[in-house]
């Protein structure tokens, strides 16, 4: 049985993709070890087919956190046999590549997003130096590579001549039974991170004039500044922070809303560009969309009548999108979720993926 061993900075409990990558792996007869970190408030990982790894680290941020961890992922990849090595995102690749040339071995790189366009490097000239040394230096010598949207892919194809296949964040398909039940008051979620120009203070802002409840489901760097916010314009009893959730739990929230929000804001490629797996949850869930004026998001609604787009970043503006979509019939978006959540579907993506490792 052949052997691949996918790699992450992140803590594995929260990353769908990752998961389903490792799951349909698994299922297309490959051992699967799925490597990450384990931070202080990790929970355990369970419900999982596959086997999963998990440094504990001395650094949590910065320089020193990725110094680290790529020299312990260096040291694990080399002495654990594999025969593919499956790198996601630019802060694991060096590890890889280093081991993938050693022990001449298949490499594939799945790109998340824009890596060295992300938010926090914004004004960081010589982090943001670096993280593109490495990326032009590895991507030009990667042979099998893939990303999330047709807008990254075009990006590398102009700034690298790398050809990226497009392998998007849709869901594995979820079907349920609809409940309805009466005086139950509208919930609006947004799942993700709670971090910078990701539009969280422009929901917070919007829920002032919308009679509903709004679930912010996720952890990150703002997340404390967002609840404050949300206590100064006293709206504790309308926005609620759920904080991180398991994705295998994830679904059971999602499913109970009345509509999701996208609101990543257009302050640099890596959103511009960006495709995340929130909007096709939503859609799985069989609840209509608010989203930003992006690209990528645009596709989404031009495809499918599934929501709307914002006409502005004006909170009033927000709330009467947000009170309009409310009030329409959940009804009326039936045949078009239903014909959404068929298109994005994991199952249209999984032999793309599979092909990789053949």
């Amino acid at each position: 049985m052949k052997k691949v061993i996918i790699s992450v900075t992140n803590d594995l409990s929260t990353d769908q993709r990752v998961d389903k990558v490792a799951s349909s792996l698994l299922r297309s007869g490959f051992a699967v070890l799925l490597v990450g970190r384990c931070l202080r408030n990790s929970k355990n990982i369970t419900k999982r087919n596959y086997s999963t790894h998990r440094f504990k680290m001395f650094f949590h941020r910065g320089v020193m956190f990725y110094l680290e961890y790529n020299l312990r992922l260096f040291l694990f990849l080399l002495f654990h046999k594999s025969d593919f090595l499956l790198s996601n995102d630019l802060d694991t690749l060096l590890a890889n590549f280093i081991v993938s040339k050693i022990k001449n071995i298949r490499l594939i790189y799945d790109s998340h997003e824009l890596f060295t366009d992300l938010p926090e490097l914004q004004g960081r000239p010589i982090r943001k130096f670096i993280w593109s040394c490495l990326e032009s230096f590895c991507l030009r010598r990667i042979n099998f590579s893939y990303t999330v949207s047709n807008s990254i892919a075009n990006y590398y194809r102009v700034k690298y001549g790398v050809q990226m296949s497009v392998i998007c964040n849709f869901p594995i398909t979820q079907n349920f039974q609809n409940v309805t039940t009466n005086n139950k008051k509208n919930i609006i979620i947004y799942q993700g991170a709670v971090n910078k120009d990701r539009g969280i203070e422009l929901m917070i802002e919007a829920m002032r004039y919308v009679d509903a409840q709004l679930y912010v489901v996720g952890d990150g760097d703002l997340l404390c500044e967002m609840q404050e916010y949300t206590a100064k314009l006293k709206l504790k009893k309308k926005v609620f922070f759920k904080g991180k959730v398991d994705f295998e739990n994830l679904f059971e929230i999602t499913k109970n809303a009345n509509l999701g929000l996208s609101f990543e804001d257009d302050t640099c490629l890596s959103y511009r560009y960006s495709l995340p797996n929130k909007i096709f949850d939503y859609i799985n869930a069989e609840i209509p969309v608010l989203l930003s004026n992006l690209p990528e998001f645009r596709g989404v609604i031009d495809s499918y009548n599934v929501g709307q787009i914002l006409d502005s970043r004006d909170a009033l503006s927000v709330a009467r999108q947000i009170n309009t979509l409310l009030a329409t019939p959940k009804k009326d978006w039936h045949n078009e979720l239903s014909a959404a959540k068929k298109a994005y579907s994991w199952i249209s993506q999984e032999q793309k993926l599979l092909s990789f490792f053949k």
